[in-house]
């Protein structure tokens, strides 16, 4: 069976996620509507990661066999068939390849990064309405970025995961955290190799605070150590977080 490697746009508002689930809209289940319109049989489509309800993608990679009864077509007109079926939902596939038959869109994948924008101004968002966090408080984004340095490296991340995560271990190595104001806006950047459920939008909501200067410097580090969830600040709204990329050997 042949495997494609797909590279995914998304505006998440709508969807119950990135993951097929058992109601409501998914972009898997989109997708794979799409390629069964294309190419006349079922085809399962596997992401790099799953993604909260309301959670955009810049470029989110996935795979795709096609099985035997499927048409097989070359990659450009995979790309334009299954953006002329996917109309007029909000995905938009960027790119198809080829791919060895041992790559997987999540297990291959060795890092991954995501992006959270905050809009820090008194008037509400117009043109970017559902694709930002509004803080109409005033935020030091330097702030944030100094507490964002005591989140860097491997850590037990119990303070800033769901309860309803399931993943076995609340350990993860965190890469990259950093925060920079461009005018109005506020961006966050997280790079791992995995992340808990919840976890970047937990470690927003907590850096938000202490630039508010709702809770005092250090704040951070002393939820990170308390392990429990009650410890940190609140979940940010999902409409503000992007699945930027996922990164391959």
């Amino acid at each position: 069976m042949p495997r494609f490697r797909l590279e995914v746009e998304f505006d998440g508002t709508g969807f119950v996620g990135w993951q097929r689930q058992a109601a409501g809209r998914s972009v898997q289940g989109a997708l794979e509507e799409a390629f069964e319109s294309l190419v006349g049989v079922a085809v399962a489509v596997h992401g790099a990661g799953r993604t909260d309800a309301g959670v955009h993608a810049l470029s989110m990679t996935a795979h795709a066999d096609l099985p035997p009864g499927a048409r097989i077509l070359p990659p450009d007109r995979l790309q334009s068939g299954l953006n002329h079926f996917l109309r007029p939902e909000p995905i938009a596939v960027l790119a198809v390849a080829r791919a060895a038959d041992d790559f997987h869109a999540r297990f291959s994948a060795t890092a991954r990064h995501y992006r959270y924008v905050v809009l820090n101004r008194r008037a509400p968002p117009v043109l970017d309405a559902g694709r930002v966090w509004h803080v109409s408080r005033a935020i030091d984004a330097g702030v944030m970025a100094d507490e964002a340095r005591a989140l860097l490296g491997r850590h037990d991340f119990t303070s800033f995961r769901s309860t309803e995560c399931q993943a076995a271990s609340a350990i993860k190595t965190l890469d990259r955290l950093t925060v920079r104001r461009e005018g109005a806006t506020i961006v966050v950047e997280a790079s791992a190799r995995s992340f808990l459920h919840h976890q970047v939008r937990n470690m927003v909501g907590t850096l938000v605070l202490v630039g508010e200067g709702r809770r005092p410097r250090g704040f951070a580090a002393e939820a990170l150590a308390a392990r429990d969830r009650v410890a940190a600040g609140p979940t940010a709204p999902a409409r503000g977080l992007y699945f930027v990329r996922a990164i391959y050997a």
